[in-house]
């Protein structure tokens, strides 16, 4: 049993993924409602404190027989950022961190797409955070098809990208009498997307 997790057949269990449709060829933009880009990072090197940025948008090609193909374009409104702590979220709008009100988007921009698995792809691409643009991968599982209530094709995937925050220029810190730092410099990005075909 993987750590953190429920045990099998536990009451945190969701029900099957449906993936109910062969060719999901198309064009997609991302359902707001319906998909969530977290962050998390360490604190005092004892706890994890987990976040979310509320205003974004993205657009998809996807390719089934060809993802190489596919692409994938993600805008992030930096302000949107959320941790459920006004302080907190306002330092981190601050120009100790984001610095919203000069750069207020982060984007990825997909580069390249293969598949590795049957539900599995790695989309290489470049984030901009701060003006500053990188290349990273990221791995995301398709998890699911559908067509929903409201005649939609709906297609899910699920992501984490770890980044060390300093390569973008976010570098602020304040170092623990014990050791270590306030908060670490490597932080995971995650994404729970759900994708609209376009009509």
């Amino acid at each position: 049993m993987a750590k953190h997790r429920a045990p099998e057949g536990g009451p945190t269990d969701f029900d099957a993924a449906t993936t109910a449709l062969v060719d999901v060829t198309g064009d997609y933009t991302i359902d707001v409602a319906h998909t969530r880009i977290g962050i998390r990072a360490r604190h005092a090197m004892v706890t994890t404190v987990r976040g979310a940025f509320t205003d974004f948008a993205g657009e998809a090609h996807l390719d089934v027989l060809h993802p190489e193909a596919s692409r994938v374009t993600i805008r992030i409104r930096t302000a949107s950022i959320d941790t459920g702590q006004a302080d907190r979220d306002a330092h981190l709008r601050s120009p100790d961190f984001l610095d919203v009100e000069r750069y207020p988007e982060i984007v990825f921009r997909s580069t390249d797409v293969e598949q590795v698995e049957d539900d599995t792809y790695e989309v290489s691409g470049d984030l901009t955070i701060r003006d500053m643009t990188r290349p990273v991968m990221v791995e995301f599982t398709l998890t699911g098809s559908a067509k929903d209530p409201f005649g939609n094709t709906r297609v899910g995937f699920e992501g984490a990208l770890a980044i060390k925050r300093s390569d973008w220029g976010l570098t602020w810190n304040t170092p623990l009498d014990t050791g270590g730092v306030l908060v670490s410099d490597r932080i995971q990005v995650e994404f729970d997307v759900s994708v609209i075909r376009s009509a």
